[in-house]
This record gives C-alpha cells, sequence and structure tokens, in this order.
C-alpha cells in the first residue's frame, strides 16, 4: 500500500470493511481482521468456572457471534452457579443469555466434571483451572480430540511440562489447534513492535529487565467444613503446586514476552527471594518477592523482579537495551523510533483475539499449536527462575529440562488430604 493511498483510508475503515492485516500491514500494524461470516454455531465447553474462567467464556463469546456455551465443570458447584449468573446477565457479561446453552444436566460439579464435558460434542474446550490442574486436562482433551483454548501457564513443575509437550505433539500430529492465553502474543501492537526488534531498529540487545511489581492479592478464608484439598483449591494462589507461585502463575507474561524478544530460551538463572510481608501459614508456601538474573546466549543478561507487597511502588514492564535504541512500554525510541498511542489502537482485545484466532484456525481446518511454538518455553522458563531463587543455586536450562521435579499430589487430586510442602528453603535445591 503506497503512502497516498494508507492516508485516505482509516483505521475505522479498516475494521468496519473487514480488510485482513497482518501484524507487518505498513500504517494499520494493529488491525485485526473481522470474523469470518458463518452461521455455524461453535459449541464450547469451560472447565474452570471463577473468575477468569468466566472471563474466557465470554471473550469467546464476544469473539464470535456463532459461540455457543453448551459445558460447564469446576470442582465446586458454587463456582458454577457464580459463573453462570455472571454469564446470563447481559449487564455483567454483555452477552445474549440464549448464547448460553448450559443446563443442570451439562454442569458438572466435582474433581472428574472435565471428563464430562469432554464427553460432550464441543468444538473446542477452555481449559481455565489452577494451572496445577493443567497437564491432567490438557491431556485428556488432547485424547478426546478437542481443539483447546488453555489459559497460562502450562504447569508447574517440569513433569507436568513435559506432559503438556507430549500431548501438544499429539495435538499437531491430529490436526488440533491449541492457543494459549499469553497476552502478547495475541497483540498486533506488541508483534510489531518485537518484528521491529528483530529486523535491527535497536541494534544488538545487549541487556534487560522486567518488572511485575504490584501489591497483594485475595484470600477466599477458611470453612471447618471444608477439607485440605478444598482449602487449598478454594485459595490455590498460595500453594505452589496449583500457581507456580506468584514467577510461574503471573510473571509467565513477562517471561514469554522476554523470549520473544531474546528469539531464544534462558541459558540458565540465578535469583534469591523469600516470605517478607506474607508470613501468615494461610498462606501456604509461596513465597511474596524474587528476583532473578536470566543469562541468554551472547553473555546477554535479563533481570526479572517480582513483588507482592501492599503500600509500595508498583512498576510493570519490559525494557531493552540495544546498540541504537531502546525498547519499552512506550514503544522503541532512539535510531529508529515507533509508538502508537493507546488511544489510536484499534485492535481487538488480545482476550477476545485468542479466541477468534482458534475458531478462525478451526474454521479454516489450519491448525495453530502455541504449546509447541512458545507457551511450554515460558512456562518452563518461570519454572528455572523460581527453582533457581528456590534453591540459591544457578541453574541451566538443560537441567530444569530434565528434571524429575513432580509438585502434583501422590495418587491424584481428589478431595481429603493435600499436600502439605513448607516454602523452599535457599540452600535446599529441588533439581
Amino acid at each position: 500500500m503506497k503512502k497516498s493511498e494508507e492516508s485516505s483510508v482509516s483505521r475505522r475503515d479498516f475494521l468496519v470493511t473487514g480488510v485482513t492485516a497482518t501484524a507487518t500491514l505498513s500504517g494499520f500494524p494493529f488491525v485485526h481482521a473481522a470474523p469470518a461470516q458463518d452461521t455455524k454455531p461453535i459449541k464450547i465447553g469451560l472447565v474452570g468456572c471463577g473468575g477468569r474462567g468466566t472471563g474466557a467464556a465470554a471473550d469467546a463469546m464476544h469473539a464470535d457471534p456463532n459461540v455457543r456455551l453448551v459445558a460447564m465443570a469446576d470442582p465446586f458447584q458454587d463456582r458454577i452457579d457464580r459463573s453462570l449468573k455472571t454469564l446470563k446477565d447481559p449487564d455483567s457479561s454483555g452477552i445474549d443469555s440464549e448464547r448460553i446453552e448450559v443446563t443442570n444436566e451439562t454442569c458438572f460439579a466435582g474433581m472428574d466434571g472435565y471428563e464430562k464435558v469432554l464427553a460432550m460434542d464441543i468444538d473446542y474446550v477452555c481449559l481455565v483451572s489452577p494451572p496445577g490442574f493443567r497437564p491432567m486436562h490438557f491431556e485428556a482433551a488432547v485424547n478426546a480430540g478437542k481443539h483447546i483454548f488453555a489459559e497460562k501457564p502450562l504447569g508447574t513443575d517440569p513433569v507436568g511440562v513435559r506432559r503438556i509437550r507430549t500431548a501438544a505433539q499429539k495435538a499437531k500430529d491430529t490436526g488440533l489447534s491449541v492457543v494459549v492465553g499469553l497476552n502478547a502474543r495475541h497483540s498486533l501492537y506488541s508483534a510489531e513492535l518485537v518484528k521491529r526488534v528483530h529486523d535491527g531498529a535497536i541494534g544488538k540487545v545487549f541487556g534487560g529487565r522486567s518488572y511485575r511489581m504490584h501489591g497483594g492479592l485475595w484470600h477466599r478464608g477458611s470453612d471447618p467444613s471444608w477439607t485440605p484439598m478444598e482449602y487449598q483449591c478454594r485459595n490455590w494462589y498460595y500453594f505452589c503446586w496449583l500457581s507456580g507461585d506468584q514467577i510461574t502463575e503471573m510473571a509467565v507474561h513477562s517471561m514469554d514476552f522476554v523470549n520473544w524478544v531474546m528469539n531464544s530460551t534462558p541459558l540458565s538463572a540465578l535469583g534469591s527471594g523469600g516470605r517478607t510481608v506474607r508470613t501468615d501459614p494461610k498462606y501456604g508456601n509461596i513465597w511474596d518477592h524474587m528476583s532473578i538474573d536470566y543469562e541468554y546466549p551472547d553473555d546477554v543478561h535479563v533481570i526479572l523482579m517480582v513483588r507482592q507487597w501492599d503500600r509500595c511502588t508498583d512498576a510493570m514492564g519490559n525494557f531493552f537495551a540495544g546498540c541504537d535504541g531502546t525498547l519499552g512500554r512506550q514503544g522503541i525510541a532512539g535510531k529508529n523510533p515507533y509508538s502508537i498511542p493507546r488511544s489510536e489502537r484499534t485492535e481487538m482485545p488480545s482476550g477476545r483475539y485468542e479466541h477468534w484466532k482458534l475458531i478462525d484456525s478451526i474454521k479454516n481446518e489450519k491448525a495453530v499449536n502455541n504449546a509447541l511454538d512458545f507457551a511450554a518455553d515460558s512456562t518452563l522458563t518461570t519454572i528455572l527462575g523460581r527453582e533457581a531463587a528456590y534453591s540459591g543455586q544457578r541453574i541451566t536450562w538443560d537441567k530444569i529440562l530434565a528434571s524429575d521435579l513432580d509438585l502434583a499430589p501422590q495418587g491424584g487430586i481428589r478431595f481429603g488430604p493435600a499436600p502439605e510442602r513448607p516454602p523452599a528453603v535457599p540452600g535446599q535445591p529441588r533439581v
């Protein structure tokens, strides 16, 4: 497209007319194609009915008007009920309640509810339970022949990530699509920035830093009627086997972007951290702060800082320094500056685009596989950093890749007893 032609067409015109755009379309790097016109219903099932699961179901229905939610599963009936109520309320979800075809017979409470959803006639399943469930649910979905939307991260330990890799390869071999909820990968503006860095916009990258520092999170309390497993599942964020600690559950977004910019996984990691603020036993066994030095090829180091402390300065973002410029939250600065003001970006929200991408791949029978492409590696990158911090030891990529660390409950996930591990102590490596 010539410059004179660019100036005669507005960004809104591109959206309204449905012109297909890519992340490299000059002048319009952040416009998504309009969904393909098709009246065939797309039936989905939801596994994991917390806030993120409810949001994922809503995103799917916003991404394509033909999506129908037909089944839901969660260990807890009250979470299914709350999710369903939210989704059926147009004021809360913005969705026509007639598109939610869930019935009492297709709501499945209990640890085995996911199996019942996968036995139904659905086009794809949304796997949005706590990350500790992900390998088990992912493997079962592939074996059931379902396309998959999986929320990040893809596991909490090396054994689980390897299990994901094996199942994801089977998905690829059988033509199933897998899309993973890593936000930056589904932002065309982010894709444009990374492409420009790869094309030399900031020159050779010689270092970077990544921050994910903010306040504390929710806690669901306790109830004497709950078994230890129910307590941990309802407060899953605070137990490493379920969440992977904050570095894996949240900073996976950060390290996925770092790996993308670096076009590599790290060679090793060295870190530190601990529990300074969240010391009450109710906060399980995760830490409240970590700092990790990731080493990439050519002796390039990227520092990750994660922290969840109230009443402290928040910091979020990824920053890279190159010989000819820098990449940060505002875009590229230096010899080849590039930035689009947020108010001018018209791209579909990344949470919706993830589902648009999956639906488009299903309609056009062109499978995608985020798990093999980047998401498994990004998950393992955070596990590498976590175990380096937990142990106080430098750990290599090859070592974490081959580790037999398995945090899942021995004997399976069922109501009753639950793993009781103390917080990690530096000097006592687990890998």
